[in-house]
């Protein structure tokens, strides 16, 4: 989805915004910043699909990239793991470790929220 400048991203009524974060590397210049790396999703809980992706990190090239390999995935569809494979594959940045916990970390979140959805 391509927004005009200085345009607010709109989603769907059916979206949800899940997050967590995990610790990075102390070697990290991003550990000095941030501490810990956090990933926010926006997931269209209809689809599954990954609708949008925030990441803590410092440059620009590493957080589009991470989008990248990140959007249109689809959680209904597929577990977590070939997520976390596609990333272990294609980003070596020393963040790759808590980049992958926290993706697990916000999988767990959805799984759960399902759950909890299918109850009320």
């Amino acid at each position: 989805m391509k927004y005009p400048e200085n345009t607010m991203k709109q989603y769907s009524e059916n979206s949800i915004y899940l997050s967590a974060y995990s610790k990075l590397p102390s070697e990290m210049p991003s550990a000095e910043i941030y501490k810990a790396i956090d990933i926010g999703l926006v997931i269209n809980v209809d689809t599954g699909e990954i609708e949008d992706a925030s990441v803590t990190l410092l440059t620009d090239e590493a957080r589009n990239f991470l989008k990248q390999i990140i959007l249109g995935y689809n959680l209904n569809q597929d577990s977590i793991e070939p997520l976390i494979a596609k990333i272990k594959k294609r980003y070596h940045g020393a963040s790759q470790k808590a980049i992958c916990v926290t993706l697990k970390l916000i999988y767990e979140k959805y799984v759960q929220w399902r759950r909890d959805r299918k109850t009320e």
